[in-house]
């Protein structure tokens, strides 16, 4: 399994039978983002309404015919406005798709989209666990540190941890630490920061917050293959 990074929130899944999953798919208008909308995807998985995370989803659903998957209200809206598929689940569910399995988690934040100048209820907020290819990767979404993820941690063989360390509207630097180290993961990307002025934060002083060679800092484009698969 390979994750490339993609600005912001973006994360592309590459797996080992050639499917793709896109998660959190911004890109018109992140001043981050290296994709175009002709990117190709089996998959679409949205963790919130904000759209600097949910953006795109219905253009790259049509272009793919790729479900979009996600909490309940969200999918209902994106299937209302011109998403040809998508995969409604609700915070603990889990489900069984073709590439793999995922199971959704709680994430402290609100999710809304704009709409006529006014916000929009688009569910709760969510993260990822999703296991294929033998491996685990937790998308922790926008939220804070929280305690629950010691639950996921003992329960869960994660391999690689997808934590916002912006702080202000998300878990800042330490917080994201800690976060790492309840969830137990043995790699950790970070995402979310740098993106606006209110999230300016140094990826390298947080790598020094945990042991050498966890944090994977990764520009937009690059990518981190998982190394050899763990039994999970």
């Amino acid at each position: 399994m390979q994750l490339v990074f993609h600005g912001h929130s973006c994360i592309e899944i590459r797996l080992n039978n050639g499917k793709v999953l896109l998660v959190d798919p911004w890109i018109t208008g992140n001043p981050q983002s290296d994709l175009d909308l002709d990117f190709k995807c089996d998959a679409i998985l949205v963790t919130h309404g904000h759209q600097h995370h949910s953006g795109d989803m219905i253009t790259l659903s049509q272009r793919n015919q790729a479900p979009i998957i996600g909490m309940s209200e969200l999918v209902y809206y994106a299937k209302h406005n011109g998403a040809p598929l998508g995969h409604a689940m609700d915070l603990g569910g889990q489900w069984n798709f073709d590439f793999g399995t995922i199971k959704t988690t709680h994430a402290q934040h609100s999710s809304s989209l704009i709409i006529n100048n006014q916000p929009v209820y688009m569910g709760e907020a969510c993260g990822f666990l999703i296991m294929a290819d033998h491996q685990i990767v937790y998308i922790a979404g926008d939220t804070s540190n929280y305690g629950d993820m010691n639950l996921f941690g003992k329960a869960y063989n994660i391999d690689v941890a997808v934590l916002p360390i912006g702080d202000n509207y998300t878990m800042g630097p330490k917080a994201a630490a800690s976060a790492a180290n309840r969830v137990k993961a043995k790699y950790v990307i970070p995402v979310h920061y740098n993106t606006f002025p209110d999230i300016q934060q140094d990826p390298q002083a947080f790598a020094k917050l945990l042991p050498a060679g966890m944090v994977k800092v990764l520009k937009a484009g690059e990518s981190f293959e998982i190394p050899t698969p763990s039994i999970n």
